[in-house]
Formats: C-alpha cells, structure tokens, sequence
C-alpha cells in the first residue's frame, strides 16, 4: 500500500530522531505529556520531567525549533508541536558471558522519535483574513444550532 504524504510544507516544520537506545514505551510515556504544546511550554515540562527519556526528546524538540527558525523564519513563540510518533526501530542483541561457559543474551531496544512543529501564526492571519472579508448582516447570532432528542422527544420510540 502506497501513504500519500500531505503536503503542509508551508506551516511545518520537523525533526527526527532514529536508532535513539531507549525502548518506544518509555519514549511514549514522555512524548505523550508534551504533544499538543506549544514550544516553550514544551521546553519547560522536559527540563522538569524525571524521566531518563526527555533529554533526548528535549533535544529533539530543541532541534525542530532551531530548523523551523533557521529553514523556515518561522518565531518560536508562534509553534505547536502538532505531531509527535514514535517508532519501535532495531534491537541490538548481545551475548553476556556466564558461570560455566553459558551466555544470556542481552537485548538493547532502540526507536525513532519524530516531532513535527507547526507554525500556528498563518491560521491566525487566516481567521483575521475571514473576519475581513466577512458579508455585513452574516452573523453567529443568526444560525439556529439546536439539537432535537429523538429518544425522548414523543417519536419513533416512544410508544407505550
């Protein structure tokens, strides 16, 4: 099956992270706290976290930044990090020498962290864009947005 990537090379902006020594349900545990943030806020739940895996994710997120900013000109005030997945990636193996010629086989799990930033600034000047273009005479006030019942409202299921 072929993914079709969405083009949102305009607004985004990402880093990626692979073979980093740590197991993807560790990594998970700390990128599912900061998905959705903004960068700063971001930025200060990783310096405060006392987990082992949010230095790499810090850095990660630290690098976004830096090839929105540098890449893009995008302000860092103005980036949510919009996507943030990670992916189980190879297992090193090893063996460990023993008592009596054995060996255990110690397993090294690694993942790929990938962090996507989005600069939300161009929804905002796309909102102001509408509001001034907006018909006079159109307003919120002037849609009815109800919403009928039809369990209780006498209908179809409610003959006794």
């Amino acid at each position: 099956m072929i993914k079709k990537k969405k083009n949102k090379s305009y607004t985004e902006v990402y880093a990626l992270g692979q073979y980093i020594s740590m197991s993807a349900h560790k990594a998970r545990r700390v990128i599912d706290q900061i998905r959705g943030l903004s960068y700063e806020e971001a930025l200060m739940i990783l310096e405060l976290m006392p987990y082992r895996g949010s230095y790499p994710i810090f850095k990660l997120v630290y690098s976004a930044a830096a090839n929105a900013s540098h890449n893009k000109g995008f302000k860092e005030t103005n980036l949510v990090i919009s996507k943030a997945e990670v992916n189980q990636g190879n297992t090193v193996k090893k063996l460990k020498p023993r008592a009596r010629g054995r060996s255990y086989p110690i397993k090294r799990s690694t993942c790929h962290i990938t962090i996507v930033l989005e600069d939300i600034s161009f929804y905002q000047q796309y909102e102001e864009y509408l509001m001034y273009f907006k018909k006079p005479g159109c307003s919120n006030e002037n849609i009815n947005l109800t919403c009928y019942d039809t369990y209780s409202s006498g209908g179809l299921w409610d003959k006794k």
